[in-house]
């Protein structure tokens, strides 16, 4: 098996990435819009997909949030609210905002069940920093620790509800990023201590059986290799001080703050101790690239995938009819900070 999740070019497997996956066995796969039109041909392919792999229990993975980043949109799809909604119930109820995070997730789940997506790429911890680059921005689920894992924890719970895996991202933290990463690398210069904070939502929910990095520079940490590609902070922070014992993922190999060709930039993560490089375009000389550099999962890695994939279940009938009194009893949730 390859240690690397790949994109898809279009609506359907051309036959050159059907005979591709066939051949080097992908640890997963992950979706975007162009893979998308509905419901029933996103059925299809997730089926077609999970043929290719030769096994029910299949990693197929997509970013649906809510917000800005949501891969499946309105009309064929219900539209969800970024995280900052949550952050703001929060304020008023956190009990409430808790549910309604829970039932949020729950009713994402569920969209994500019916067309056989099994990982969601949800939730961010990463804690919001003020000045900060709006990459992250409403995003985030707010700018204190403890209410970060709070809500964070509701949604993992929610998606589990509905026979979902969640992935908590991005470990290190990337509140306090400068730049966005799709474009350039930042440097974070806070220090150990205050870096503290950025880890703690990470520390709460440790236990989650995957999880993903940013590309980030820690000056505190490693002032010379990005957070995804530094054994030092793979080892001693997400690892060691964070405790994160389950799937590490790669944040998007094609993000510009990291340097090389692909295969090199996903070389260096594995080396670095990631388990699986994440490669989302959907080019084929990358992901050939990839598989050919990179060495078969196995060993602790192995073991890391075979937990998460226990954290989902494949159900070809998703409760569906339960989604619209989720989303009714999030949106009644919802309005008390608008009354507030």
């Amino acid at each position: 098996m390859t240690p690397a999740i790949f994109g898809l070019s279009g609506l359907t497997l051309t036959g050159d990435e059907r005979a591709f996956f066939a051949d080097s066995d992908p640890a997963g796969y992950i979706l975007f819009g162009r893979n998308i039109a509905d419901r029933a041909q996103l059925r299809r392919l997730t089926d077609d997909i999970r043929s290719i792999a030769g096994r029910e229990k299949c990693f197929i993975c997509i970013d649906q949030e809510g917000g800005r980043v949501a891969r499946m949109k309105p009309p064929e799809w219900p539209r969800y609210p970024a995280g900052e909604a949550f952050d703001r119930l929060y304020d008023i109820a956190p009990s409430s905002a808790i549910e309604a995070a829970r039932l949020n997730a729950e009713a994402i789940g569920i969209d994500l069940a019916e067309v056989g997506i099994t990982v969601d790429c949800l939730p961010l911890l990463d804690v919001r920093q003020p000045g900060a680059n709006d990459v992250i921005g409403d995003r985030a689920l707010g700018s204190e620790s403890l209410r970060v894992a709070a809500i964070g924890r509701a949604m993992l719970d929610g998606l589990a509800r509905a026979g979902i895996a969640g992935v908590i991202k991005h470990m290190p933290g990337h509140g306090r990023t400068t730049t966005d990463t799709h474009k350039s690398l930042p440097t974070v210069t806070a220090g150990a201590d205050e870096l503290e904070s950025d880890l703690a939502p990470f520390r709460a929910l440790a236990d989650t059986p995957i999880g993903m990095t940013g590309h980030l520079l820690f000056a505190a940490w490693d002032s010379v290799n990005p957070s995804t590609q530094s054994p030092a902070i793979i080892r001693d922070v997400i690892r060691g001080k964070i405790g994160f014992g389950g799937l590490l993922l790669t944040d998007d190999l094609d993000m510009e703050a990291l340097s090389g060709s692909i295969p090199e930039r996903a070389t260096r993560a594995v080396a670095a101790g990631c388990d699986i490089a994440l490669n989302c375009w959907g080019r084929m000389d990358d992901m050939t690239g990839i598989a050919a550099a990179l060495p078969a999962l196995s060993g602790a890695g192995l073991e890391r995938y075979e937990r998460a994939l226990a954290a989902f279940s494949h159900t070809s009938d998703a409760p569906v009819e339960r989604r619209s009194g989720l989303i009714a009893a999030r949106d009644t949730l919802l309005a008390i900070a608008a009354r507030g």
